[in-house]
């Protein structure tokens, strides 16, 4: 057979597959297997991560939607099997095989937005092995910095003391990054974004006026300020660091008068010119004038302006590499499959730094009695698939939730409404967590994980 390349149909370029966003090794693990006669044995895979990212003390779960999207067009069309045979990657029996790929198997996990923690068992794939194996990557690639973002993202929001807080690090990652990571800060109960993409796609709320370049073009700040209130109104937010500070507030206000929106201080020292900005803002009579900061902020400088007449931050750098940790370290592994025999056998790796639990496995979160949470419990099944007994006396509540059920995914985790509901859950399940959680010092995770 001799797959040739076709033109890709407006249906394609609108939603593009997303089969070929994996490693080679997806696939040669697939063509031995089905050489071998074993790619269709019933399998259990697992995500998980071995520790938290960071020394962070809980970790939150978010890509789960925009994961679900991307394996409805996990699909193999005319010019991905072409350019697979074209490059030998794969025999004809599985470009076959390929063909026809559409996952039909089963999908559980933690709820977009749920917190995690190590060896919680994220995400649950249960199909072949052929049709689970080869998602591995794009899972992960999801999973590993969607999470890692929302988990910075996190202690942002808690640093800022629930003031408002902005995303706006697009220019600081990839094109495609830059909306997936404005997206999981949002989750994480960010505010809003400055990426326009984010916005149309995911119903992020947007916001964003002008930066130094605004005001350099002008003949004067001046002017400047002029041509932005007479475009915006005076409720806009005004850049004041781009010559003198204290003569751009009086300019400002003189400009737009008291009822100025904002102004936004992108530069300097942040903690004492935010104290002398509030105080010249309200000698001129521009009591509810807001300021915003913007400078390389994270999760420390925003704890350390707590006590600043601040009222808004907006973060960049920082948030879009996960404060210093990209990737959540998240891992896909094989737990359970049947044998040769039809029966089922937990599987595990057992190397020394990487050692893994087997076993297909439920989560649950332990509660105190006044609702705070005080473990995750993981139960391991037994191979005929039951659970551990529970105790009657403790109160749990169950993480995972369906998603995927026979290859239909349940489609209200996807889109703007699916952002929405991992958001309301965020904000939910974080009120369950120990004050402790809320250090910013590394530290052990805040909920010990118990495997039954």
């Amino acid at each position: 057979m001799t797959w040739i390349p076709v033109t890709l149909s407006r249906l394609a370029r609108v939603n593009p597959s997303t089969a070929l966003l994996t490693d080679r090794y997806e696939l040669t693990m697939l063509d031995a297997a089905l050489r071998a006669g074993t790619a269709e044995r019933e399998s259990v895979f697992e995500v998980f991560g071995r520790s938290l990212p960071g020394g962070r003390r809980f970790g939150v779960v978010a890509g789960t939607g925009r994961l679900l999207e991307a394996i409805e067009r996990f699909h193999f069309g005319d010019e991905e099997l072409a350019w697979l045979a074209e490059e030998k990657v794969v025999g004809e029996q599985t470009l076959a095989w390929l063909a026809d790929y559409r996952f039909t198997g089963s999908i559980t996990g933690y709820q977009e937005g749920e917190l995690y923690f190590p060896g919680s068992p994220i995400l649950v794939v249960e199909g072949t092995f052929a049709e689970a194996v080869v998602l591995e990557t794009l899972i992960l690639s999801v999973l590993n910095y969607d999470s890692a973002i929302a988990t910075a993202a996190a202690r942002m929001v808690a640093a800022a003391r629930a003031r408002p807080i902005v995303e706006m690090g697009s220019r600081r990652t990839g094109e495609h990054s830059a909306v997936a990571a404005a997206r999981a800060a949002y989750i994480a109960g960010f505010d809003a974004t400055s990426n326009l993409e984010a916005g149309r796609t995911w119903g992020v709320p947007t916001m964003g006026t002008a930066a130094h370049s605004f005001t350099l073009l002008h003949d004067s700040e001046e002017q400047a300020f002029r041509a932005q209130v007479d475009a915006f109104g005076t409720g806009t937010t005004l850049l004041v660091d781009t010559f003198d500070v204290p003569t751009a507030v009086r300019r400002a206000v003189e400009i737009a008068g008291t009822g100025l929106g904002a102004v936004r201080l992108d530069s300097g020292d942040l903690a004492s010119q935010v104290a002398e900005v509030r105080a010249q803002l309200d000698s001129l009579g521009a009591t509810s004038t807001r300021i915003t900061v913007t400078n390389d902020l994270d999760e420390y400088a925003i704890a350390a302006l707590a006590a600043a007449p601040v009222d808004s931050y907006g973060v960049g750098t920082s948030l879009v590499t996960g404060s210093g940790t990209p990737a959540a370290g998240m891992v896909y592994k094989l737990v359970a499959h049947r044998d040769g025999a039809g029966d089922w056998v937990s599987v595990a790796k057992r190397s020394s730094a990487k050692a893994s639990v087997g076993g297909r496995k439920s989560a649950y979160r332990l509660l105190g009695a006044n609702g705070t949470a005080t473990a995750e419990l993981v139960r391991v099944r037994t191979s005929d698939g039951h659970e551990s007994r529970r105790d009657p006396e403790v109160t749990e509540r169950r993480l995972h939730v369906p998603l995927v059920v026979d290859g239909e995914t349940d489609r209200r985790h996807l889109g703007e409404d699916g952002v929405q509901r991992a958001r309301a859950q965020h904000t939910r399940v974080v009120r369950e967590l120990p004050p402790d959680a809320f250090r910013l010092s590394s530290g052990d995770p805040v909920l010990p994980t118990l495997f039954d």
